[in-house]
Formats: C-alpha cells, sequence, structure tokens
C-alpha cells in the first residue's frame, strides 16, 4: 500500500509539473548555472559566454561560481538543489576522477546529463625565461635532477590535472611536487610570477599568458598536436607514454539534478544546444583551443560512464601507488 501511494504521489508530481509547464513554459525565470571553480577559469569564461548568448534570446543564466574540493561542493550544491531545472552545473572530468577515487560522495546517478559544453585537452607550462623552458626535454632533466623537488601547479587536486603531473614527473623517472589551486586562473598568475615551477593547464586558461610571452608550452598531454599551438611537441612524439593506462579526456559538461521531470530536461537540452553550437560560441571557445562537439542527453551519459569506467582504473593505478611512495 505504501508503494502504491508512493507511486500515485509521483505521479500527481509530474502531473503538476506537466501542467504548469503547460500553463507557464519553461524558463519562466532566471536559471542559475553553478560552475565550481573560481571566476576567470576556463570553465567560468564559456559559461559566461553562453549567459551572453542565452540574453538574446530572453534567457537570463546566472552564473554562481561555487569553488572547492575540486568541484565536489559545486557539484553537490547542483545534486541537491530542487529538481525543477531552475539549477543546473557544469561538470567535469575533474569530479569524475574524484568519484572514481570515492574522495566525493556524489555519484553520477545524481544528475541528468543536458549537453557537454567542451573537450580541452591539457598543456604542460613553464614560465618564460626559466633555465628548464628550452623544451620538453630539457625539463624533464631537470626535473630528474631534482627528485621531489619541482612543484606543478594544477586546477585542483586528484583530478586530471593531477594525474598528468604526476605522469610527467614519471617521464622523468622521479616524483614531483604537485601544488593544487581552486581555479586555473590561479595556477596561470602563479607560474607568471615564477611562484612554481610547471602548470598542467587547458590552452583556453593560458593563451592571454601565452601571448603575453609570460609562459610557455612546451608538450601537449595528447597524442595528436593541437590546431593553435602547432609548434608545440606531443609526449607522445618525444617518446614518453602519458597515457600507460588508457586514453584521458577533459571535459565540461552541463547537468541538471536527477529527478527533473523530462518536457524540462528536453527544453534545456534545446536551449543550451542552440547557445553550444552557435558561432559566437563556437569560433572563439575553439579558437582559444577547445573543442565544441555535439553530444547531449543519453549520449552526453554514456560518455560520462565511458571516462568514469577509464577513471575508475587510472585513479587508482596513478593515486594509489603515489600514496605508497
Amino acid at each position: 500500500m505504501r508503494k502504491f501511494i508512493a507511486r500515485l504521489a509521483a505521479a500527481a508530481l509530474t502531473a503538476a509539473c506537466l501542467a504548469a509547464s503547460a500553463a507557464d513554459p519553461f524558463p519562466n525565470k532566471e536559471i542559475k548555472l553553478v560552475v565550481p571553480w573560481n571566476a576567470g577559469g576556463s570553465n567560468d569564461i564559456a559559461a559566461r559566454q553562453l549567459s551572453s548568448i542565452l540574453a538574446e534570446d530572453g534567457i537570463r543564466l546566472i552564473v554562481e561560481n561555487v569553488p572547492g574540493a575540486t568541484g565536489s561542493i559545486g557539484m553537490t550544491k547542483v545534486a541537491n538543489a530542487e529538481p525543477d531545472g531552475y539549477t543546473i552545473g557544469m561538470g567535469t572530468s575533474s569530479t569524475l576522477a574524484l568519484i572514481a577515487q570515492g574522495l566525493t560522495p556524489l555519484k553520477n546517478e545524481q544528475f541528468a546529463p543536458i549537453a557537454r559544453v567542451t573537450l580541452d585537452p591539457l598543456v604542460l607550462l613553464v614560465p618564460t625565461g626559466a633555465p628548464y623552458a628550452k623544451d620538453l626535454p630539457t625539463f624533464l632533466d631537470y626535473v630528474k635532477k631534482n627528485p621531489g623537488k619541482v612543484s606543478i601547479g594544477t586546477p585542483g587536486n586528484n583530478n586530471l590535472n593531477h594525474i598528468f603531473a604526476v605522469m610527467t614527473g614519471r617521464a622523468a623517472g622521479t616524483e614531483i611536487i604537485a601544488v593544487p589551486y581552486t581555479g586555473g586562473a590561479k595556477v596561470i598568475t602563479d607560474l607568471a610570477g615564477k611562484q612554481i615551477q610547471a602548470a598542467v593547464l587547458k590552452p583556453s586558461e593560458s593563451k592571454g599568458q601565452i601571448d603575453a610571452g609570460l609562459v610557455k608550452p612546451i608538450a601537449v598531454f595528447a597524442n595528436e598536436r593541437l590546431k593553435n599551438l602547432k609548434d608545440v611537441p606531443t609526449f607522445k612524439e618525444k617518446g614518453y607514454d602519458v597515457f600507460p593506462y588508457g586514453p584521458l579526456v577533459q571535459m565540461a559538461y552541463l547537468v541538471a539534478p536527477a529527478g527533473t521531470p523530462a518536457p524540462v530536461r528536453e527544453k534545456l537540452t534545446q536551449i543550451f544546444h542552440k547557445a553550444i553550437q552557435s558561432p559566437k560560441f563556437r569560433q572563439p571557445t575553439e579558437a582559444a583551443g577547445a573543442v565544441v562537439d555535439d553530444v547531449t542527453g543519453a549520449a552526453l551519459e554514456r560518455e560520462i560512464n565511458n571516462v568514469q569506467k577509464s577513471l575508475n582504473e587510472v585513479g587508482k593505478k596513478v593515486f594509489v601507488a603515489e600514496k605508497k611512495q
């Protein structure tokens, strides 16, 4: 009887949502987009670009930065929000890495995937003018000669950036000091100021400093060179394998709380698909080094699950081994 009553209540709630939607089409007020990182980073920049584009269609998107715990704090806020479509969040592979290691109570089942925003290759950067800034072999030789002393900054901890920082040390046959920050903007500032010796960041987080000659990209964590960094080699072509446990991808994507009614999810997907695929978003985003593709809904859910599966394996082999050292 209790189960029957619960089903009736759920059906009544869905019917009420549908009736409300028909009477007052979604969205009829501002939508809050939680970005679980500091302002100024690539995810924040992308969110504010989308806000500007949606405003042209009369949709008000408010970006709220909730940094901390490698995205876990902000995404917990999204998971616990009312599932009405008016609070959504920007998930990333970094949070998936935390889930893989059991470092957050979050689960992917707490979210309803909406649309992928970007795929973001990661690069190794050093301060321009540093004695090891000539190229990747020079830097790795420096790391080898200074075991356990070279600091590599990353936005967050126990994430893909951290994984690649560790793999950089392994390419040199030694350990590094991974220095976690609450966002890419702070990493690049300290790198340009030579407070840290290297960083693992997205091109979009560092383009301004690269163009200004403050920092220098010396290697790409990918199998192919990037279109906007054609002179920067990959680790692979220099003979270093930074994917010994399988491919990894850094991505950012939009989610709503689980339980958001299907009509609302469909409307959110429609709204953000249009904005993400618009030239006003694609052109500057791709020029900054990110990849914009067309993955939404169920297809995005499959992508998230695939990345999660890889991270479940890689996280154990990288971070567990790191802790034992």
